[in-house]
């Protein structure tokens, strides 16, 4: 009898464990099937924001189209009608660079929304809310989020190789009034820096030169820093584009790119 009891006390434990593995198999799959769903949505929005050609949508008359005029500026001028803080276009030819510029009185919001304003974790390019239009400032100065899926500036980074410069060494930036090529003259690594900090090229405070001499240090002081020479140079007066992201090699690390306009 004694035998008997045990033998269905184990049979007993060995249903218990079984229902358990199940169970455990049951939470093991769920999971996983979580996390594919994940992958998946990810994968899908990464797609999907490197692959939303907004102009491609753009048709225009190409009756319209001048030497001045080119068809990029009209369907900027369609796209400007969704929402007037779209100031600009840039691209980098072959690189997912390929974005609307937008402008609005703070720095904060367009981190966070899409040129549509709508909310947005990879946020949109922007230009710094100081840039005066009307002088115009001697430096665009843009911005965007070095995203972990490429998207934005992220693949500003790939300029740390001298190899890339050499294959992209150009910007392209379209406003209303022109479309025009950058030439990419430095790329360099940098911050945020401390208030207490003297002696420092903090290049997120320049947007206008008050005179050559500040015009000049700028472009000193970022051929100083450039991790290699590209060979190219600006001279007072130039108009000057400038791309700033972050950078994770040190605390409030930024990577920058500074190019000038050909005329």
């Amino acid at each position: 009898m004694e035998e008997t009891g045990k033998h269905k006390r184990k049979k007993k434990q060995i249903k218990q464990n079984k229902k358990l593995k199940i169970a455990v198999l049951g939470i093991l799959i769920f999971i996983f099937a979580i996390g594919i769903g994940y992958i998946g949505y990810y994968i899908y929005n990464n797609f999907k924001s490197q692959n939303d050609d907004v102009l491609s949508n753009i048709a225009v008359d190409d009756k319209q189209i001048t030497e001045t005029k080119t068809e990029r500026i009209l369907q900027l001028e369609e796209l400007k009608k969704q929402n007037n803080d779209i100031i600009g276009w840039i691209e980098i030819e072959n690189t997912i660079i390929n974005y609307p510029v937008l402008q609005c009185e703070d720095n904060n919001f367009y981190m966070t929304h899409n040129y549509k304003k709508e909310y947005s974790a990879e946020g949109s390019i922007f230009l710094d809310k100081d840039y005066n239009w009307e002088l115009p400032s001697s430096n665009l100065l843009l911005y965007g989020h070095n995203n972990k899926n490429k998207t934005m500036f992220a693949e500003l980074l790939n300029y740390k190789e001298e190899s890339y410069y050499k294959e992209h060494p150009t910007i392209r930036f379209t406003t209303l009034a022109e479309d025009k090529t950058y030439e990419i003259i430095a790329v360099f690594k940098s911050r945020v820096y401390y208030k207490s900090e003297k002696d420092v090229f903090r290049y997120y405070y320049f947007i206008n030169a008050e005179n050559e001499e500040e015009y000049n240090n700028y472009i000193n002081e970022s051929k100083k820093a450039s991790l290699y020479d590209t060979g190219k140079t600006a001279t007072y007066g130039d108009q000057l584009l400038t791309l700033s992201t972050c950078e994770y090699s040190q605390e409030d690390g930024r990577f920058v790119v500074v190019a000038k306009k050909l005329q």
